[in-house]
């Protein structure tokens, strides 16, 4: 299920995607597609996995519009996938926002131990 753009800061949006990307098979699927367009019979050699489970994950993949399918015009039988070039660079803009360092702000616990001496420190420094 495709789901439209949403901001980096969205979980939901963000697990989803992770749970697509977190299966090993299609991350080798997807490296593979990275190196250019594959045929079934190609994937099917280098993946040395059943072609339902292929076409399973191929399946995943195409749903989460991350890859784009392509039969062949003169013998149908022939399909060929390759990255889908604008979700890949939504995905990089989503993941670098999500996971930019600069997002880090410095802050204190106003609980437990560190917290209890913040607030004496702020005691302290209280004008009076």
């Amino acid at each position: 299920m495709k789901r439209a753009p949403s901001s980096p800061l969205d979980p939901a949006a963000l697990a989803d995607r992770l749970k697509v990307l977190a299966e090993p098979r299609r991350l080798r699927i997807l490296n593979l597609l990275m190196e250019g367009v594959q045929c079934n019979c190609e994937l099917g050699d280098a993946l040395e996995m059943a072609p339902n489970l292929i076409s399973h994950h191929l399946s995943v993949l195409r749903q989460a519009g991350l890859v784009d399918v392509t039969r062949d015009a003169v013998d149908a039988r022939w399909i060929y996938y390759a990255i889908n070039r604008p979700a890949l660079d939504e995905l990089n803009a989503v993941f670098g926002a999500f996971f930019d360092a600069a997002r880090i702000q410095p802050r204190h616990p106003a609980c437990g131990p560190q917290g209890a001496l913040v607030r004496v420190t702020e005691i302290a420094i209280a004008p009076k």
